[in-house]
């Protein structure tokens, strides 16, 4: 086994999946926030969609989201994606369903009294969301959001069912061609590194949140 073009093409099959990684991220935070304040909010034509929305992204597999995403899209509307476009958007709408809750259970963890506070010292909505309620909640929301950038991470293997390829793709098509075990160990050791660094942000985080104990 060539271990060198081994390395070479895992390390750049994990630009990939660190790709989908970050684009998930960084639409799916904010977009989880905006799904979160639709479904709280008591106006029907606003809540029954959301609420669809979300029990339509958590009631079905991701695997067959990025199928939809890819080759049901043409059919339906006339629209063929790009496979990596296809596996962003997926993930990014699927997450965005999962952060959404967790911003939710958040945010209706905080004690109503701190809003009628904030009202009575003069605060607009807008103030008193993103300068009392949010920094709070970012706080509590640290363990399971944790959880879900950890999953997240092994998530991306998914992507390999439209023909992406990212790190767990090059290391079946290289345990399948050499019958060798050894990809299967470095894959995981790249897994762990970057689920390490994951846990490790997680934990500076909560440590400098502290203060809100």
């Amino acid at each position: 086994m060539n271990y060198q073009m081994l390395l070479t093409q895992m390390l750049e099959a994990t630009l990939m999946t660190l790709r989908i990684f970050f684009v998930t991220l960084i639409f799916s935070l904010p977009l989880g926030l905006l799904v979160a304040k639709g479904r709280m909010t008591k106006i029907k034509v606003i809540n029954l969609p959301v609420k669809l929305y979300i029990l339509l992204m958590r009631g079905t597999p991701l695997m067959l989201q990025l199928l939809f995403f890819f080759y049901a899209f043409k059919p339906l509307f006339g629209i063929q994606l790009d496979r990596v476009l296809a596996a962003e958007v997926a993930f990014v709408l699927n997450y965005a369903a999962y952060f959404a809750e967790i911003f939710r259970g958040g945010i209706e963890g905080i004690p109503r009294g701190q809003h009628e506070a904030a009202k009575v010292l003069g605060f607009t909505r807008r103030q008193t969301f993103f300068r009392i309620i949010l920094p709070q909640v970012v706080k509590h929301i640290i363990p399971p959001m944790g959880n879900e950038f950890i999953t997240l991470v092994k998530d991306t293997s998914l992507a390999q069912v439209i023909g992406i390829v990212e790190l767990l793709k090059i290391t079946s098509n290289w345990v399948s061609s050499a019958v060798d075990m050894t990809p299967l160990v470095i894959a995981g050791a790249f897994y762990l590194i970057m689920n390490g660094i994951v846990t490790r942000c997680f934990t500076v985080a909560e440590n400098r949140l502290g203060y809100y104990r």
